[in-house]
This record gives C-alpha cells, sequence and structure tokens, in this order.
C-alpha cells in the first residue's frame, strides 16, 4: 500500500495519480480510483480521498463522467515538462505520442534566433522542423534551431530520421551539453495558412505559440525551439517550488 510520508495527506495522493498522468501510465479516458477505494488504499478519510479527485478536476486533469466515474482528461506537455521527462526517463514523448519530422537541414536563421545562438542574423543553423502526433492526430508544430557547429557534432540533426530520445540526447552523446534550464514563453495568435495545414485547422483559428530556449549549466544555448498548437487543448506544466 503506498505510504503518506508529510502531510496533508490528500495532496500526497494527488501527486501520485498526477504523475501517472504526467508519465502516460493513466491515459485520457482512463477511469481514477472512486473515493472509496482510495479512501481504503491510503487509510483516509472519505471527505479527505475526495479533496483528491476534486484536486486534478480542478487542475484540469480530470473530469467527471456521469455513469462512470471521474476519467483522465487529455493532457499535453510543454517545452518544459519535455524536457524534464526527456531528463528523467530518456524519453521525450509520452506513450502513444510520436514526432513526424517534415524538414531538417542548413537554414538562415532568423535574427531573434541568431541572436541567442551568437551568430550572425541570416546565417545558417542547424534547422529542424517536427509535427508532433497521438492517435487524435497533430498535437502541435514546431521548429528547433541549434548552431551551425551541431551540423558536424551531431550529424544526425540533419536527417528526418526520428533521433531516439529526442535531440537532447544526440547532442549530450556528441558534446556532453546537457539541458539544465529551459526559458518558455508562450503568447495567442492566429494560425497562418502553413501552421493551419499542419495542425489540420482552419487558418485564422486561435492557436497558442510557444518560444523555448534549452540551456546547459553555463547558461549557453544548446536550442531555441518554437512551437505552435491548435484550440481546444489544455496543457500542463509542473514546477517545484523552493520551501526554504
Amino acid at each position: 500500500m503506498p505510504r503518506i510520508e508529510r502531510t496533508p495527506p490528500y495532496m500526497q495522493v494527488v501527486q501520485h495519480l498526477k504523475q501517472q498522468i504526467l508519465n502516460g501510465d493513466l491515459k485520457e479516458g482512463d477511469r481514477l480510483p472512486a473515493v472509496r477505494q482510495i479512501a481504503e488504499d491510503w487509510n483516509l478519510a472519505h471527505a479527505t480521498a475526495a479533496k483528491v479527485l476534486a484536486t486534478l478536476r480542478g487542475d484540469n486533469l480530470a473530469v467527471s463522467m456521469p455513469g462512470i466515474g471521474t476519467v483522465v482528461r487529455k493532457v499535453h506537455r510543454g517545452a518544459a515538462d519535455r524536457a524534464l521527462r526527456m531528463l528523467a526517463t530518456g524519453k521525450i514523448y509520452a506513450p502513444g505520442e510520436f514526432a513526424v519530422i517534415a524538414a531538417a537541414g542548413m537554414a538562415p536563421a532568423p535574427a531573434h534566433v541568431a541572436e541567442i545562438l551568437g551568430i550572425e542574423a541570416g546565417a545558417d543553423a542547424v534547422r529542424r522542423e517536427r509535427v508532433t502526433h497521438d492517435e487524435s492526430g497533430p498535437l502541435s508544430a514546431s521548429v528547433s534551431w541549434f548552431s551551425p557547429e551541431m551540423a558536424e557534432l551531431a550529424p544526425a540533426l540533419l536527417s528526418t530520421e526520428r533521433i531516439p530520445g529526442g535531440t537532447p540526447s544526440a547532442i549530450e552523446a556528441a558534446t556532453g551539453r546537457r539541458t539544465h534550464v529551459v526559458d518558455e514563453r508562450k503568447s495567442v495568435d492566429v494560425a497562418t495558412r502553413e501552421q493551419a495545414e499542419a495542425l489540420r485547422i482552419e487558418p485564422g483559428s486561435p492557436v497558442l505559440i510557444g518560444q523555448n530556449t534549452y540551456r546547459d549549466a553555463d547558461g549557453q544555448p544548446i536550442e531555441v525551439g518554437e512551437s505552435v498548437a491548435g484550440p481546444g487543448r489544455w496543457f500542463f506544466n509542473r514546477y517545484e517550488v523552493p520551501t526554504d
């Protein structure tokens, strides 16, 4: 039986179930334990056990289904969460998710990307474009940029073949550099024709735009990523807040 190690007890259960959802062990549509089951498994009062499911629903990780119970909602992961998952498990994508690499090669870097990478605007950099899918269809479209020397250090980045463990694993294997910090920015816009085609939505639909910079222990950029996701998708990031 799982053990409660510190208070409040219901939050221990929440974190246990939340981690199963984020890891993909509990998938969209899976039924969560009923209040009575949670109370028995964790030795909690029924009112306390009920707070567990209420918290998960409040976090948009679960939803009540009449006649069924509380089931897992679809969870979409942001850049920071994907990076943390890769560092913890060696896998970027949750079960059921996969990426199709649409293009890979050298291309002129936009000015804002070049500035982060420390190269001249318009200079060639490694560019890798992908669309992430699950069984429901496209989840997001993204482009990753890497410094020009990565073309020689990690030539797999120039191939449209998928890289086991994702691009961070290829870069770490080639250079020893590992992501320690992810700077993540988000904004809302409307889909361009190209974005709409990749996501199978109507041009002009609302989209969530993300800009992410992955940095090593010295604060130097490893990857600059830009992503776009369509409407109707909840993204979830979990952050640990220091208590001291």
